[in-house]
């Protein structure tokens, strides 16, 4: 299997931290987003997006950071990760659409701000973070993984962007169950850190 990731990505950083989780073997191939080299013939090939990770694996090939968890789990038989049956499948589909949704648009976007200089309202973004930070550290009063009592895919989903959220200038201080949430990823065997970057709260 080949990866095309990007450190500073948190997207990819799901996909990277999948497979350091199943102990897949990977060929991770790093590309150059500053030097427009997702924009090029190229890679817009493997991906008409242009964006990473894109995951290759013999013909098949996944373009979604979601879809490469959704892949992996079921291509090596990982049900502890993703479950079979109806409700729990269905419990790990709504916060993947969490990850894909509030969590892009909330603590990933106020990232944006600080790291890529990209031209959002910081107050609004890190308004809508802070809404969904909440609805999940009260998510986690009543159970260790925000699915049930072992992780799936939806907490790495979920981890990288809330992990790095004082990047943006979003202060994770005052949810203490998501801290604990955090701490509990980041002890699995296996487990790679996002990188870290310098800015925001994180400076």
């Amino acid at each position: 299997m080949k990866l095309y990731a990007h450190p500073l990505s948190g997207h990819s950083h799901r996909a990277v931290l999948f497979l350091s989780l199943l102990g897949a073997p990977v060929e991770i191939v790093e590309v150059d987003l500053a030097g427009g080299a997702h924009k090029q013939p190229e890679f817009l090939r493997i991906n008409r997006f242009g964006q990473v990770p894109v995951l290759v694996d013999g013909a098949v090939t996944i373009a979604d950071s979601n879809g490469i968890l959704v892949y992996l789990a079921k291509k090596l038989g990982r049900s502890d990760w993703l479950p079979e049956s109806p409700a729990e499948a269905a419990a790990v589909q709504r916060w993947l659409s969490v990850a894909a949704g509030q969590i892009a648009f909330g603590p990933a976007a106020a990232r944006l701000i600080t790291v890529f200089g990209a031209k959002f309202n910081a107050e609004e973004v890190i308004a809508r973070a802070h809404a969904v930070l909440k609805l999940i550290d009260s998510e986690l009063l009543a159970q260790p993984w925000i699915t049930g009592s072992r992780p799936t895919i939806a907490d790495i989903a979920l981890y990288s962007y809330i992990a790095r959220a004082p990047e943006g200038n979003v202060d994770l201080a005052g949810y203490p169950q998501l801290r604990q949430w955090l701490a509990r990823i980041e002890a699995l065997p296996g487990f790679v850190p996002f990188v870290r970057t310098p800015v925001g709260l994180a400076a």
